[in-house]
């Protein structure tokens, strides 16, 4: 499966594992939260990276602080008006300083992706066939006017200087 990225679609290295899966003897792999917790000392030991997928809920939170670690962490929409993993993406980039690659997985529709980017968002593996459709024919996130900080720089320094920023931008 192709992902999307700001520049278009990509191959996908990375292989999404449920928990009763068995490892493949290579490749990047990406495993639920609670699986890397129970196996982490055999996932920890492979020549291939590890990413952790999480799910939003009470124990999502806890597994920031050790998901930033990783190569790569997908955050799951469960469905369209569930927002949870925004908060989670911020709290990735700002709080736990994840230089890693972001992934939104899960229900993510077109309607939400400048959003998504702008939350830290790397890649999206997308389903949804309209929005599919639409990546396709080379639609772009357009979104000209903000009024909350970002974890992207948008405009050039002093552009727009009555909006506000977000604290770790530079301008």
């Amino acid at each position: 499966m192709a992902v999307w990225r700001r520049e278009g679609f990509a191959e996908d290295v990375w292989t999404k594992l449920a928990d009763g899966d068995a490892l493949p003897s290579a490749g990047a792999i990406i495993v639920s939260a609670a699986r890397w917790r129970a196996e982490r000392e055999a996932l920890s030991g492979r020549a291939d990276p590890v990413g952790v997928a999480i799910s939003p809920g009470k124990q999502a939170y806890e597994h920031l602080r050790e998901a930033a670690e990783r190569p790569l962490v997908a955050l799951e929409f469960p469905k369209f008006a569930d927002g949870r993993a925004f908060s989670l993406a911020q709290l990735l980039r700002q709080r736990y300083a994840f230089k890693g690659e972001l992934r939104a997985i899960g229900d993510v529709l077109l309607d939400e992706l400048a959003l998504m980017l702008r939350c830290g968002f790397d890649s999206f593996e997308i389903t949804n066939e309209p929005t599919l459709r639409a990546l396709e024919r080379g639609w772009k996130p357009p979104v000209s006017l903000y009024y909350q900080p970002s974890l992207v720089r948008e405009a050039p320094a002093g552009a727009r200087p009555w909006l506000r920023r977000a604290a770790n931008s530079v301008g």
